[in-house]
């Protein structure tokens, strides 16, 4: 039998006959079907009186539908608007299994009664509930489809909100309490990962979110103009474990460097790893051998001379001022520069043993993390010992 084949109707005064005869106990159906709800699925008492009455309602609306619908010939009456008598919200109240069990639950009830009604009036509507239901099915789905599309648009917006604010550093209570209804928890360490946005950002964010989900870290993430903007947060033992998660996900970024902003705290903080982030963007080109993707500390040196502030005072209270307080170690650093890097040279500079000077490098490193002794930290130790002693 196909979709379109209407040999199985009976006769409109047959079709009306049966519609009356349900039609007097739609009401008792209705109490009857409820009971199986409450009797086989406990989340239904597990609900409030309001959303419970709205459950009424709906398959209230159900059977009286199937019954117009019957008595019409397929034709009189629509089986989604079942659902029009409840309000929007009680789809995110009520998931989509919930539903189905309401459905089901609601048709056994109305087979019932059909399996005592005339043997020539039970194949009809035996057909024709099936025929309902399959409809009521769809009906129920497109409701959840429009539901879950309205949620994820929303979401998108209130995340891209939330991003725009810890780039604003505009992060307050209110928006920790958005962030928290993304499912953003709080973590005792946050960073910002900046690079450009790729063609379809959406696919890029997913990916990024799985990936993260993946390390068991929280991820807020969302294009802000031509830039990818991603908000990590979780356990993040260091800058270069950070760096190394970045990695697993860094091609869903456009093309161009990708940098990782240093860690903090709260989400109120996050505005210092987004600036520093954004500032290595900046000024990344000005390194193109720089790994992809770069810590904004590793790009120190190229920020300081792009004109930021923030990364000109970090080169001199913690580089220059610590090696200041600690002794000979400036004046080694500025006289094995000048000695081309010879340790030989600056040991006769200074009237010291060779050895001395190389302990003394090693405790640059210590104090700093830089090595003289490698071009790149050399070059910001350099940098360093200019700010140094320009800032005071």
């Amino acid at each position: 039998m196909t979709a379109t084949d209407q040999s199985w109707w009976p006769a409109p005064e047959a079709r009306a006959a049966s519609a009356r005869e349900l039609g007097a106990e739609a009401a008792g159906l209705t109490t009857r079907a409820l009971a199986r709800i409450a009797a086989e699925h406990p989340w239904f008492g597990e609900l409030d009186a309001e959303h419970r009455s709205w459950i009424t309602v709906v398959a209230r609306a159900g059977i009286d539908g199937f019954i117009s619908w019957f008595a019409s010939g397929g034709e009189g009456a629509d089986p989604s608007a079942a659902f029009d008598a409840a309000p929007r919200a009680l789809a995110r109240r009520i998931a989509l299994n919930q539903t189905v069990d309401l459905v089901r639950s609601t048709i056994e009830t109305v087979e019932e009664r059909i399996a005592t009604m005339p043997e020539s009036e039970q194949l009809p509507l035996r057909i024709g509930i099936l025929r309902y239901s399959r409809e009521i099915a769809f009906a129920a789905a497109k409701v959840y489809a429009r539901a879950a599309e309205a949620r994820g648009a929303w979401d998108a917006r209130l995340e891209a909100m939330v991003v725009d604010a810890v780039l604003r550093g505009d992060a307050d209570e209110a928006v920790v309490s958005r962030a928290s209804t993304l499912g953003w928890l709080a973590t005792p360490d946050i960073a910002v990962a900046i690079g450009t946005a790729p063609a379809d950002p959406v696919r890029a964010v997913e990916a990024i979110r799985a990936v993260a989900q993946a390390e068991s870290l929280d991820v807020l993430a969302a294009p802000q103009g031509d830039r990818l903007v991603v908000v990590l947060g979780g356990r993040l033992a260091s800058t270069t474990e950070l760096v190394a998660t970045v990695a697993a996900f860094v091609d869903q970024f456009g093309p161009g460097q990708v940098v990782v902003g240093p860690v903090v705290h709260s989400l109120g903080e996050a505005v210092s790893s987004a600036r520093a982030a954004l500032s290595g963007l900046r000024s990344a080109s000005a390194w193109p051998q720089a790994p992809r993707p770069v810590a904004a500390r590793d790009l120190l040196p190229e920020r300081a001379l792009a004109g930021d502030g923030h990364a000109r005072r970090a080169l001199s209270t913690e580089l220059y001022h610590p090696l200041a307080d600690a002794g000979d170690l400036i004046d080694t650093l500025a006289v094995y520069f000048e000695s081309n890097s010879s340790i030989e040279a600056t040991a006769r500079a200074l009237f010291v043993h060779p050895n001395t000077v190389r302990y003394r490098l090693r405790r640059i490193q210590d104090i700093t993390g830089y090595s003289p002794s490698e071009s790149r930290d050399a070059y910001a130790l350099r940098l360093a010992l200019t700010l140094g002693r320009l800032l005071g």
